[in-house]
């Protein structure tokens, strides 16, 4: 996004997106959504951050529809997991150019730096939740900010001067007249994506009952629209223990088929959500046949989940573009944006340590608790795609969508000549 947004459309300019990105990662839910719903609605008012919300997530639904229907009928298929196996590879190296590109662009004083150092080390060692990071973060950048250090500015405003290829902008730097915080705005923006949010979700617990599948992933995802902090990862650790251990709509194997289903389609990573309704409702269809079932679960948890961001970012986004010059916010601000930095390459290693090894174990002790591989559980050639996948991006610069081909097509071939089942 922030490629495509800032360096090659030049859409928006480089603090503006930053700024963006540092909002979102304060609000519950998927940021990534937001942020395409803060940037449409910024360039084209409400059309645009429909269009750009909706589009974000179509790909994603019409992807896991499709792939929970061949679960369900077939269950796990050789030659899907050898597609998955190959594309795993080329999204680790797509996730470490995130922290390049992410760290390149915000990380621009020793500060920063030490930041985003402390948050890896936080989260990855010491697992302090990721709230608490981006609290921490948020007070030092804002207390940093308002003593004057220049530290805790990104974009345009940090040491050094203009970032590159921010000079100008398409949107340009003036508060546009649709983005002017109003009171009464606010206000029946909100009653309109409240409305649509949770209607449909009292409707159906007003007709079938608490008890209902319906009624309870309607519930679950809504609760888990207001709650979850912290990225997908965190949300994940919430809704995997719920739907195996508390509602046993899965089986805990089924939530890392899902998962791996999320990482290697289309759409962000929350989209897991949808699978885990399509088989919640297939389970227990009521008077419905399965897969009709099936597909209105996983829509309705889809629906929950992904409402909600255009409620925050129209009640909150245009506050936080009137603040966009205040410079303890952006302190504030700039802060959260470099221990993001810290958790997107935490994010990295977690899916090195899960892709590459078969086996990984927890260990504990003097205050630490963390991820240890088990060497012998290598899998050399996840290794080696992976590697292959990171020289192509950092090195010949191949775009992401080839990337992630070229890998698919090897774990299909790897398969078809037995070297992987």
């Amino acid at each position: 996004m922030h490629r495509i947004i800032v360096d090659e459309k030049k859409w928006v300019g480089e603090s503006r997106f930053l700024h963006a990105l540092s909002y979102c990662m304060l609000l519950p839910g998927p940021e990534a959504h937001q942020l395409a719903i803060y940037i449409g609605w910024l360039m084209h008012r409400w059309p645009g951050a429909i269009v750009a919300g909706g589009l974000f997530v179509a790909p994603g639904i019409i992807s896991i529809m499709a792939l929970s229907y061949i679960y369900a009928a077939f269950g796990a298929v050789p030659a899907v997991a050898a597609l998955f196996f190959g594309l795993k590879a080329a999204v680790l190296a797509i996730v470490l150019q995130a922290v390049h590109r992410v760290g390149s662009r915000a990380l621009k004083s020793r500060a920063m730096m030490v930041l985003a150092s402390v948050a890896f080390i936080c989260i990855f060692f010491l697992g302090v939740p990721f709230p608490l990071i981006v609290l921490a973060a948020g007070i030092i950048g804002f207390v940093g900010a308002r003593s004057g250090s220049s530290a805790f500015q990104v974009g345009e405003h940090s040491p050094g001067g203009k970032a590159e290829g921010t000079a100008e902008s398409l949107l340009g730097e003036e508060l546009p007249e649709h983005a002017r915080p109003t009171v009464a705005r606010a206000l029946r923006v909100s009653a309109i994506w409240l409305s649509l949010w949770l209607v449909p979700v009292i409707a159906i617990i007003s007709a079938l009952g608490t008890d209902h599948t319906f009624s309870e992933i309607g519930a679950f995802f809504s609760k888990m629209a207001v709650v979850t902090f912290g990225g997908a990862y965190a949300v994940l650790a919430y809704m995997a223990q719920q739907a195996v251990e508390t509602y046993g709509w899965l089986r805990p194997g089924e939530m890392l088929d899902g998962l791996g289903m999320a990482e290697t389609t289309p759409g962000p990573l929350i989209m897991v959500v949808q699978f885990v309704g399509f088989l919640a409702a297939f389970r227990h269809p009521g008077t419905l046949p399965p897969m009709l079932a099936g597909t209105l679960g996983g829509l309705f948890a889809t629906w929950c989940t992904f409402v909600p961001c255009f409620l925050w970012i129209g009640l909150g986004a245009p506050f936080i573009e009137r603040l966009r010059d205040n410079k303890p916010l952006n302190g504030a601000l700039a802060g959260i944006t470099a221990a993001v930095v810290g958790v997107i390459l935490n994010l990295a290693i977690w899916f090195a340590l899960h892709t590459w090894f078969h086996e990984v174990r927890q260990l504990r002790g003097f205050g630490l608790s963390f991820d240890m591989p088990v060497l012998s559980s290598v899998d050399p050639w996840a290794l080696l795609l992976s590697a292959a996948a990171v020289v192509a991006i950092f090195r010949f610069k191949a775009g992401m969508i080839q990337t992630l081909l070229a890998c698919s097509l090897a774990g299909i071939l790897l398969y078809l000549a037995g070297a992987i089942r």
